[in-house]
């Protein structure tokens, strides 16, 4: 083809993609409509490059509720706390999030599912709280403390990050898909950790690729490195290799037996059990991190958390070193460690909530107005701008303060206003009505079990004083809860 040939092929499909992406104007009650400049992808590159400061030029532009252009889709952005409850209790017949988990599902973990019903699911696979939290425990205990006791009381260095993922990912890992052999001893119990932090490494390698994958940007090569380190996760989760593998879940042979019954494929059944891995254990590192770096870079809030964890064990029966298990009772009787987790979230926790339009609606705001939704459409709440970083609800909310959600009397605050009314939804990272984290009280209670662990049995110090909290990795929008864009050395030392 010559030159001028592909040239004039070119610019009718540029016209072609202009028509396209031009066509749509906005109807009567239908909200702001903002194109983009760019045709077909209308905002997707400056979407994906910053989405939330991206969402929040959209805002101060439009209001509170707004449609955008984003890679041939039209996506209709609601930031109105108040009006949340309307979409995410919304029946799947009008709005669902299903298309949109299932689309994820098949891009990033290559699974397939037939007669998928995530609502089914979830309804079968309702966790044991306390078998898992105690469970968790006693891994946690084996990861962390058989490590401190092999290598001494010397300081040793490495990455906050890497050190809070490594460890409740593993220790997550042996909770959910089982242990070496029970009962347990010293070499079991190595062995556990040398295989759980197999785990996580080549889990880590595919969570690092994730929003990629997620977006289908991955290049060339990362395309052959993902193929890889997938290969490798399904080898280490196959059916047939957690078969001799004791002390599994109730929940693991719960999803098992469904998957079963569904007549899904051993190799089917592996990708499934990824998935699930990242579902249930990839944020909890992360949330970690984040919480203890805030301790770190504030002392008078540590000096708190520190004096509750001293009264709440001077109350127990016996030492939380001497521990088998940290009761439900001590883990609900530290308000202020709530509170720093509650505020640790409201900085980091960045999930989109997304629900697709099943059919043409109007949709009611709380402040009495309407807006018709067409279907096709996908309709997205974005919690981490408002509520959790909206200053109308959150004096300075770029700050950090660790009893945020404290009342003076010391119990939990839950009164927040916008508009001069009671908010229900002021802190969302968990989501929230029909598809609300299954997993969130396993998640807190794990966090928290890891917080008490470390502050009781190890010395923990910033690499530097100088040390400033990283940014955001910017891709991460919209997963769950934000990574920084570099990790932050510290160096810790057991306890004798």
């Amino acid at each position: 083809m010559s030159w001028a040939a592909l040239l004039g092929l070119l610019a009718v499909l540029l016209l072609l993609l202009l028509l396209l992406s031009r066509r749509r104007a906005r109807r009567p009650g239908e909200p702001p409509l903002d194109l983009g400049s760019i045709p077909w992808l209308g905002h997707a590159l400056e979407f994906g490059r910053d989405a939330a400061s991206f969402l929040t030029r959209m805002k101060e532009k439009h209001g509170d509720i707004f449609t955008v252009l984003v890679g041939g889709r039209y996506v209709t952005v609601l930031l109105d706390p108040h009006s949340y409850d309307t979409v995410v209790w919304e029946l799947r017949t009008r709005l669902d999030f299903h298309p949109y988990a299932i689309f994820l599902m098949e891009r990033i973990f290559d699974l397939q599912l037939p007669n998928f019903n995530p609502s089914e699911e979830k309804a079968r696979m309702k966790p044991d709280l306390q078998a898992l939290t105690e469970a968790m425990y006693t891994n946690l205990r084996t990861v962390l403390l058989g490590d401190s006791t092999e290598a001494g009381s010397g300081w040793q260095e490495t990455g906050l990050l890497e050190f809070s993922y490594n460890a409740l990912l593993s220790a997550g890992y042996l909770t959910l898909y089982g242990v070496e052999a029970s009962p347990r001893t010293h070499e079991s119990q190595a062995q556990d950790r040398v295989h759980s932090a197999d785990v996580f490494h080549t889990f880590r390698q595919l969570d690092l690729l994730l929003p990629k994958l997620a977006r289908g940007s991955l290049s060339a090569g990362d395309k052959d490195h993902a193929c890889s380190v997938k290969n490798r996760l399904w080898k280490l989760l196959s059916p047939a290799r957690l078969a001799s593998r004791a002390d599994r879940s109730s929940w693991l042979e719960s999803y098992l037996r469904h998957l079963e019954e569904m007549g899904v494929s051993e190799e089917m059944q592996a990708r499934a059990l990824v998935l699930q891995l990242w579902a249930t254990q990839g944020n909890m590192g992360p949330t970690a991190f984040w919480l203890l770096l805030f301790l770190l870079k504030n002392p008078e809030a540590l000096a708190a958390v520190r004096a509750e964890l001293k009264h709440t064990v001077w109350q127990a029966e016996q030492p939380v070193s001497q521990m088998t298990t940290l009761p439900q009772k001590i883990l609900d009787s530290m308000p202020v460690l709530d509170s720093v987790l509650n505020e640790t979230l409201r900085l980091t926790a960045a999930p989109f909530i997304t629900r697709e339009v099943m059919a043409d609606l109007a949709l009611p705001m709380a402040d009495g107005r309407e807006f018709s939704l067409r279907r096709g459409d996908r309709l997205l709440l974005f919690p981490f701008l408002s509520p959790q970083k909206d200053p109308e609800i959150y004096t300075e909310p770029e700050v950090f303060k660790y009893n945020r959600f404290l009342n003076p009397d010391g119990s939990e605050k839950k009164d927040f206003y916008k508009d001069g009314k009671r908010l229900k939804n002021y802190n969302m990272p968990w989501g929230a009505g029909h598809n609300q984290c299954l997993g969130k009280s396993y998640a807190i209670n794990s966090i928290k079990q890891f917080v008490v662990l470390l502050l009781t049995h190890f010395d923990l110090e910033l690499g530097s004083e100088d040390t400033e909290v990283p940014e955001f990795d910017l891709s991460r929008y919209g997963f769950g809860l934000m990574q920084p864009e570099e990790d932050v050395p510290i160096r810790y030392r057991a306890r004798l």
